[in-house]
This record gives structure tokens, sequence and C-alpha cells, in this order.
């Protein structure tokens, strides 16, 4: 299975655009680009019913936590103008970095 190259990474906030959670914002706890999933922190929420385990200290019970969604529906958020936003690159002295399509602002800092 070929990775996929996704314009989003870890702690970039992203607006999801599609789905039950539409509209939500939120930081990028996880990538994972061999599936192009990203897990988002407070979207895509399900619960686990775990069993108690004393070795680990885990309690057991229903446990709340956030399930990975597609990258394709989710945006990057511009961290200058506040928008949901597609990526572009530009080379910037020695480095490529990513840039805000609508106010041609840096996105990596």
């Amino acid at each position: 299975m070929s990775r996929l190259q996704t314009p989003i990474r870890r702690n970039d906030n992203v607006v999801v655009t599609t789905g039950k959670d539409a509209g939500k914002r939120g930081r990028v706890l996880k990538v994972l680009p061999a599936r192009n999933r990203l897990v988002v922190e407070g979207v895509n929420l399900i619960k686990r019913h775990t069993k108690p385990n004393p070795g680990r200290n885990i309690r057991g019970g229903v446990v709340q936590r956030e399930a990975s969604l597609h990258a394709s529906n989710v945006q990057l958020v511009c961290p200058d103008c506040g928008e949901k936003t597609r990526v572009g690159h530009r080379v910037v002295g020695d480095r490529k970095v990513r840039v805000c399509r609508k106010c041609e602002g840096v996105v990596d800092k």
C-alpha cells in the first residue's frame, strides 16, 4: 500500500466539512498517512466498552474517545485569516513552506 501525502500535519487546526460533525473545528492529534486518515480533538466521538484490567490500571466502563476520519473531510484553518483554505507550497529562503491559498499567508511558523 502506498503512503498518501496530506497537507495537514499534527497540531494543525482544521474544520470538518462533511458528515455528522460538519462545521466543528479542532486540533489534529494524530495523522495516519498509510490510511489517509486523521484524529481530530473533540470530533467524531465514539463510545468503547472496556473491561477492567488492574495490571494496566484501567478501570473499565464506557469510555468516550475520538475516532479517525478521512483526510478529505477536513480543511486546514489558516492561522492568519482564520478561514478554511486549501494549501499551497512556496520556497521561502532555503525551505519549502505551506501557504494559505486565500491570503497567501505562511501556515508553517
